[in-house]
């Protein structure tokens, strides 16, 4: 018989403490997102970093891009949000979502000299104050993109967040910073700001 309670061997449980997968389709030529993807929720996760985590996904698509990836680099101690490897295995695209900070930027840039670092925030209110500590710790310049998004529509998708989810992308576009898209049959048209560093 089992009393209940805590579960003593909860310590052993794998990292991944939860499974979302979103079933895609595009109408944006640029973005052929395919038709299913899987995100798994970490045990130091929140709902709002798979959100972020979704939609950088979405804004960054293309060929060979992956969702936290080992590097298999002995110089680079990081797994990135998402990343694209070049085919001689080396990053070329590295994006951190939510929290990450200024030192771990700091030997990105270092250790990742030819990838394109960007970091996704949840609104610009964060982004501004990571801005502000990049510039304190003296981050080398011109390296580094920041996109942040309306954070009333961030936290309204983190409520609509299920483990089985429906997206729709109609327009994602870089150069208006505009995303239109159905989240579990629920329209959005949002913009995201973009900043560098």
């Amino acid at each position: 018989m089992r009393l209940a309670g805590p579960d003593p061997l909860s310590h052993a449980r794998p990292a991944l403490a939860a499974k979302f997968t979103f079933q895609c389709t595009s109408e944006d030529r640029r973005r052929p997102l395919p038709h299913k993807i899987l995100f798994g929720l970490g045990l130091n996760e929140t709902g709002r970093h798979i959100v972020l985590k979704f939609l950088a996904w979405v804004l960054f698509y293309r060929e060979r891009l992956t969702i936290e990836t080992d590097v298999q680099n002995d110089s680079i101690p990081f797994v990135p949000d998402l990343c694209q490897l070049g085919y001689d295995m080396r990053p070329m695209l590295w994006v951190e979502c939510g929290e990450c900070s200024v030192g771990k930027l700091h030997k990105l840039a270092v250790k990742c000299p030819e990838a394109e670092l960007w970091v996704v925030k949840r609104s610009p209110a964060d982004v501004e104050q990571l801005l502000r500590s990049m510039a304190k710790e003296e981050l080398r310049r011109n390296r580094y993109g920041l996109i942040s998004f309306d954070p009333e529509v961030v936290d309204e998708l983190i409520g609509l967040l299920q483990e089985r989810n429906t997206f729709h992308l109609f327009r994602a576009d870089f150069e208006e910073r505009q995303l239109q898209f159905e989240f579990n049959q629920l329209w959005f048209e949002t913009t995201f700001e973009v900043a560098r560093f």
